[in-house]
């Protein structure tokens, strides 16, 4: 998935006609429009997935990096919500996403010995319980027995540590205030590269992707039922041209983008339909709160190894996360009013995080002690309208409505649970058209998990062949999967590939060239932000690094010199309003610095630079 087929998606787009329409066009390529492109051609069905910006680049990028049950509904009571997203954990753990989704260990202290290891210790065995469950439930499906399902879970039960043993396990708390403490598994995932894999899984299943490519309007071409959305209108921000999808039916999972999608609706509608529409059908609400999250280096915080730290704070919950090169520290809850294009961690909130984190670590960090920050805004779905007039799908955390004949919204849910809404959202748009396509993702993995196993029993053995250490490896290995053989191809092409960057050393040059020739990379910010994550792994936050990933992107994206310093310079003047933001008392100022920074070269009318794409620069691809 390459900058060549992107323009083949928009090609393939084109030529749809309302006599000869796409099944299904997607639009949004977060975890849930990804997760329903899959889905969709998982089902045979021909499809479509566009994007106005990068994959991922929004929510599905921000967040905790957690793949996990939600303890907070078990105070809640809600049961069933807490037993499906463990259902769904496990899932990823197991079949469809091993090499993405890791187990990760982590300890709740206790300040008051008895009454919370009463009180936490009977939760957490019952989330234990639940996770048995959805074990057991996929045991038996293949006639295996209970017994089995318990030995063969897919992390560890919970177990009970005494002041010396979480002292051995983390000495990076402190002592004196915390008495012992429960340890139990969750999971964690880059959030990024789990999106991008499910939009190259649907590539790979025949799906049209294209992302840098905005809606701006529906059609509507249907003279039996004029109100009927028959596709959308696109702009190719990389080349301004205005492309028109046609469609049989159209999915909107725009996250916190999906009050401004909805009112395209209306735009797009005849004249003689908007007061009808105005004063008809009630659409999905979705308010945005902002949670933000630092990272400090391994060294800041002592640990035994690879665990975290979950405590409560009054407003949220304080996660203490181990990610492969740093710590990172969150979050926040807290009411965003301004653009949801341009949200950043402010000083209030930096100073909260830094401030609870000390509260139960033994040293004392500071602003000096911060390398990275990123601030995401989790779409919190407003109650749906007792009144409303459309067909919907309401779960606890998640809502499909019918926006109008033919276009149907997805909104609310959390990352584990991405797997069920697109199920959910598919299953409501294609009812009354591919009612025999049943959804496959159950039981399908994602790129990079079959063979998984076999290339982790090779780990010695690729290490010994490039002189790399095993940590090398196997973060190739947790990144690509089964896939890690073609980053490998690429540097027996070029044994200069196999060397790390100059100023990001845990990433190897061939890294860069594979994401722009096989994970769809346009540009610079593409590369340090989503297909790495140098942006929060080093202290300079990629910026010295831009230089020679530019030059590697140069050669196989065609850029020339202007664009190649056009690329950096949009980059590090982005990274340094960041860093101003994170100074600033408000939201408002740091939405409007971040706002005026965007991190990729623009052109005269504010879209994206395209990239002149020259026959010897995709010679590079592979």
């Amino acid at each position: 998935m390459d900058h060549r087929s992107r323009e083949a998606a928009l090609a393939r787009v084109a030529a749809s006609t309302p006599e000869n329409p796409l099944d299904v066009l997607v639009i949004g390529a977060g975890v849930v429009g990804s997760a329903a492109a899959f889905d969709a051609a998982g089902r045979g069905l021909d499809t479509a997935l566009v994007e106005a910006r990068d994959i991922a680049e929004g929510t599905s990028s921000r967040s905790s990096k957690l793949i996990h049950g939600g303890l907070r509904y078990l105070q809640m009571l809600d049961f069933k919500l807490v037993a499906e997203a463990l259902r769904e954990r496990d899932l990823l753990l197991t079949r469809l996403a091993p090499h993405l989704v890791r187990p990760l260990p982590f300890i709740f202290p206790f300040e008051r010995q008895l009454v919370e290891r009463a009180f936490i210790g009977s939760g957490v065995s019952l989330y234990d319980l639940l996770a048995s469950g959805s074990s057991a439930l996929r045991s038996s499906r293949r006639g295996a027995s209970a017994l089995r399902s318990l030995r063969s879970r897919a992390v560890p039960f919970h177990r009970h540590l005494g002041s010396k043993g979480l002292a051995e396990r983390f000495p990076g708390l402190d002592q004196e205030k915390f008495h012992g403490g429960l340890e139990y598994y969750d999971a964690q995932v880059d959030d990024a590269r789990l999106v991008l894999t499910l939009a190259r899984s649907a590539h790979s299943l025949g799906a049209a992707v294209a992302p840098r490519t905005e809606v701006i309007g529906y059609l509507r071409q249907d003279p039996q039922e004029p109100e009927r959305i028959t596709g959308a209108v696109l702009r190719d921000h990389l080349t301004g041209r205005q492309i028109q999808a046609h469609a049989r039916e159209t999915i909107l999972a725009a996250g916190v983008w999906t009050g401004a999608a909805q009112e395209l609706i209306r735009g797009s509608a005849p004249e003689q339909l908007q007061d009808a529409q105005d004063s008809g059908r009630q659409g999905l609400t979705v308010l945005a709160s902002k949670g933000i999250h630092v990272t400090v280096p391994k060294h800041a915080i002592a640990a035994q190894e690879r665990v975290g730290i979950i405590t409560q704070t009054e407003k949220s919950v304080l996660f203490i996360i181990p990610l492969e090169e740093v710590w990172a520290i969150g979050t926040t809850d807290t009411a965003w009013r301004e653009a949801v294009e341009s949200p950043a961690a402010t000083a209030a909130d930096i100073d909260y995080v830094l401030e609870h984190a000390n509260a139960v670590l033994g040293s004392t960090l500071t602003r000096e002690d911060i390398i990275g920050t990123w601030a995401g805004l989790r779409p919190l779905l407003q109650p749906v309208r007792g009144d409303t007039e459309a067909p919907t799908k309401v779960s606890r955390e998640h809502t499909v409505m019918e926006l109008a004949p033919g276009l149907t919204g997805v909104a609310g849910g959390k990352l584990t649970t991405y797997r069920v809404m697109a199920q959910d959202v598919v299953d409501f748009a294609v009812n009354g058209s591919f009612k025999d396509r049943a959804s496959l993702t159950e039981v399908m993995p994602l790129l990079g998990a079959v063979g998984y196993g076999e290339w982790t029993a090779r780990a010695e053995e690729i290490a010994a062949a490039h002189g790399w250490d095993r940590g090398r490896v196997e973060r190739l290995l947790h990144r690509y999967g089964s896939l890690t053989g073609e980053v490998l191809d690429l540097i027996a092409d070029d044994d200069s590939l196999g060397r790390a960057l100059e100023y990001a050393p845990s990433c190897l040059r061939a890294e860069i060239v594979y994401a722009c020739t096989h994970e769809g990379a346009l540009h610079v910010d593409d590369l340090l932000t989503r297909r790495t994550r140098l942006i929060h792994e080093v202290p300079d936050r990629g910026a010295a690094a831009a230089e020679e990933v530019a030059g590697l992107a140069a050669g196989v994206l065609g850029w020339d010199e202007e664009r190649r310093r056009a690329e950096i310079s949009a980059y590090r003047d982005f990274i340094h309003a960041q860093k101003q933001a994170e100074q600033l008392a408000s939201d408002a100022e740091a939405a409007a610095l971040i706002a005026a920074h965007p991190p990729v070269p623009q052109t005269a009318d504010g879209g994206p630079l395209a990239a002149p794409h020259t026959p010897e620069a995709s010679e590079r691809r592979t």
